[in-house]
Parts: C-alpha cells; sequence; structure tokens
C-alpha cells in the first residue's frame, strides 16, 4: 500500500506541475487569444523610444522627433492586449512597442488589423523596384515609389484618414500633431508628397 501511495502522489505533483507550466509549451497569441505561429510584419512599424518605453500608433507617426525607430518589415513578432492598444513584442531582440490602437478610428478590431501589418512568413521584396527599396530601407517615401512600396514603408495608413488603399491620396501623421499626404498617380506611383 505505501507503494500505490507513493506513484500516486508522484503521478499527482507529475499533472500539478504539467497544468502550472502549461503542458510544457508556449506558443505566440495575438490580441484575441489564440494561439499562432510566429508572425513577420508586412511593413516598418515607426516608434519613438523615450525614457521608459517604446511607443508607437496606428497613425504610424513617420517622423516623431528625437528616438524615432523604425522596427523593419519582416522582423518576427507577437501581439498582446494592453488597454490602449495592442504590445508589440520583437522576437529578435526581446523590446516592447506600446502601439496605441483606436478601434473607432481604423473602423476595425486589433484583430482585424493585425492581418493586415502582419503575415505568417516573410515578404518578398524582390519584385519591387529601386526606389521601392530605398523608401522601405530609410521608412520614408520618395516621388515614384509604388503604393505597395509605401505602405510597406510607412506602414498600413490609418483608416480615419484614409479609408481606401484604392485612394489616389494617403494621409499619415509625421507626429501627434502634423500629417503628411502622399498623393499617387493613375498608375499608382508617388507624384508628389506634402
Amino acid at each position: 500500500m505505501p507503494w500505490k501511495t507513493t506513484v500516486f502522489g508522484w503521478i499527482t505533483l507529475f499533472a500539478l506541475l504539467l497544468i502550472a507550466h502549461g503542458c510544457g509549451g508556449s506558443s505566440a497569441k495575438p490580441a484575441g487569444g489564440a494561439a499562432t505561429s510566429k508572425l513577420y510584419l508586412q511593413n516598418n512599424i515607426h516608434a519613438q523610444a523615450g525614457p521608459r518605453d517604446i511607443k508607437a500608433s496606428y497613425a504610424n507617426w513617420t517622423d516623431p522627433g528625437a528616438g524615432h525607430l523604425i522596427i523593419p518589415v519582416n522582423t518576427p513578432v507577437e501581439f498582446k492586449k494592453y488597454r490602449k492598444g495592442l504590445i508589440i513584442k520583437n522576437l529578435i531582440d526581446g523590446r516592447q512597442v506600446f502601439f496605441e490602437f483606436h478601434p473607432r478610428n481604423m473602423g476595425m478590431s486589433a484583430e482585424e488589423y493585425i492581418p493586415l501589418i502582419t503575415s505568417p512568413s516573410t515578404v518578398s521584396l524582390k519584385g519591387l523596384s529601386g526606389i521601392d527599396r530605398k523608401g522601405i530601407q530609410e521608412g520614408k517615401a520618395y516621388v515614384g515609389m509604388t503604393k505597395e512600396g509605401v505602405r510597406v514603408a510607412l506602414g498600413y495608413p490609418a483608416a480615419h484618414r484614409t479609408p481606401s488603399l484604392e485612394s489616389g491620396t494617403w494621409i499619415y501623421w509625421k507626429n501627434r500633431f502634423k500629417t503628411i499626404a502622399v498623393e499617387f498617380s493613375a498608375d499608382g506611383q508617388v507624384q508628389f508628397i506634402r
């Protein structure tokens, strides 16, 4: 009888340890909580490093000032929610970005937004022009870039100012107070930036 009690005790302890540690594994969880494989950014994320944390926004802040940094396209990331939006964790360096997200301004939930800026595999930039690749690397829009190049370089435009990617003008926030407008020609190339 003591042998059976000891074995039962060890089995119970082992089961409790498995439950406490989530059965031995962890997986990335998006804002909705469902498990996914690793996700990769489909566009650059413009952020601002401050004394306490790194912040970014659905409005993109293409030039927020001191501390401006770019988390580049194809960076592996995972998401979780916080009260003002999402936390994007860079899986290369472990840094977390507090990403402001307003469903009302975007006309969609965070769960609907995440697939617009991420992909389960890396994005190929090979088919893009030299000016597109330059803009993506520098995180800027240049005359002659395509809509795809601008989206990757500056991010998915905020829907409250650019309701459709079919629009001839995409509005981005330079910082919290100023915007820039990227004007496209009928063939989808940047004509000018104002």
